[in-house]
């Protein structure tokens, strides 16, 4: 039986990527490209993880923005380059990095650093377009690199202790509310916000998506700000996903029914309700006495470092990763049909107007 249901799929021996399996107590040296709010997060995560006892160490930042780099690098105690050029210049030994730049630069950055022989960490969304995804994929079979996807959420603690406890989904209830900060404008709420939702739902799910109907309206910035979303699957299952980066409050909470139970799972507390409609199972019983809740345990964890540490194992054994290129491929499908949707459906509205 798998004890960690993170990696229960791989339950027979993960898949070789290229390479020499590294020692377990060799050190590699880490790089973060990009160093706005997300890759900052990645530098300082990285850092700890070091003062932890992982064998890793931060040896440099690159950011275009010197000023922002210098700053980061401050706080960590490494250097900053603002080329990734002049980072390999002064550190040729670097092996692993997070590419935490804007989603047009994904292919380009990480191009030349699997180049350079560098396995890397791509935040989310793989790229700005299925065309530049297939290209990442390509490149990193040919150069038999490790690449991890920044599907954050795949390593949150309450979604690691719902894995074991689905069985048949069918209809599902998502909601990703944010309020509005500056970052991310260079992408819809699609790709900024739900995409984390599409990914784990199409992992829970493990069906092709049959249909999908989405409205999404652009109201702060120049990209759609808010979206809710209709897919349906071929198994018959449903689900509603709502985004939005304009809210007044901050949500993320996924809920789903399936043959005599309901899961709550709520993100931000790290949380996981399960009710089962079955008078023979174990359980609190609710103001319904054929209802039982159970809470099951949830082993808290900040999902960055479980997945830097997750890739950091993968670089390590030369294994694909928990969320890999085909991962991220498959969520950035999905998003751009969606946007694609929405689209269509403001072309009508604006049709309907000009009749009207």
């Amino acid at each position: 039986m798998c004890s960690d249901p993170l990696r229960c799929d791989l339950m027979f021996p993960p898949e070789r990527v290229g390479g020499t399996p590294l020692k377990s107590d060799s050190i590699i040296n880490a790089a973060v490209i990009g160093v706005g709010a997300f890759g900052r997060n990645h530098a300082r995560v990285y850092q700890e993880l070091a003062k932890q006892g992982e064998p890793v160490r931060l040896v440099g930042i690159v950011d275009s923005n010197l000023d922002r780099a210098d700053a980061v690098t401050r706080d960590f105690g490494c250097r900053a380059f603002g080329s990734i050029h002049q980072l390999l210049t002064t550190h040729s030994e670097v092996q692993v990095a997070s590419v935490a730049v804007p989603t047009a630069q994904h292919l380009p950055v990480a191009r030349t650093l699997m180049e350079a022989g560098i396995d890397v960490l791509i935040e989310k969304p793989l790229a700005a377009s299925l065309v530049e995804a297939d290209q990442l994929i390509r490149i990193s079979q040919n150069l038999g690199r490790v690449v991890q996807i920044g599907h954050l959420e795949r390593f949150n603690p309450a979604v690691r202790a719902t894995l074991p406890l689905i069985t048949q989904p069918m209809f599902f209830e998502v909601h990703r509310l944010s309020v509005f900060t500056p970052r991310s404008l260079d992408i819809d709420v699609v790709l900024d916000l739900m995409i984390h939702d599409l990914d784990i739902v199409l992992s829970f799910v493990n069906s092709p998506v049959k249909e999908i109907r989405a409205v999404g309206i652009p109201i702060l910035s120049g990209k759609v700000d808010i979206a809710n979303v209709r897919v349906e699957f071929a198994s018959g299952c449903v689900a509603n996903f709502t985004a939005s980066r304009v809210s007044t409050e901050r949500v993320r909470k996924l809920r789903f029914f399936q043959p005599k139970q309901y899961v709550s799972l709520d993100y931000s507390r790290q949380d996981v309700l399960l009710f089962s409609i079955d008078s023979g199972s174990e359980g609190t019983p609710s103001a319904n006495p054929q209802i039982k809740l159970v809470k099951p345990s949830v082993t808290r964890e900040e999902p960055l470092q479980a997945e830097l540490k997750s890739f950091l194992d993968a670089v390590r054994t030369r294994s694909k990763p928990v969320v890999a290129l085909e991962d991220g491929r498959r969520a950035l499908a999905l998003a751009l049909d969606i946007l694609n949707v929405i689209r269509t459906h403001a072309d009508k509205i604006q049709i309907e107007r000009l009749h009207s």
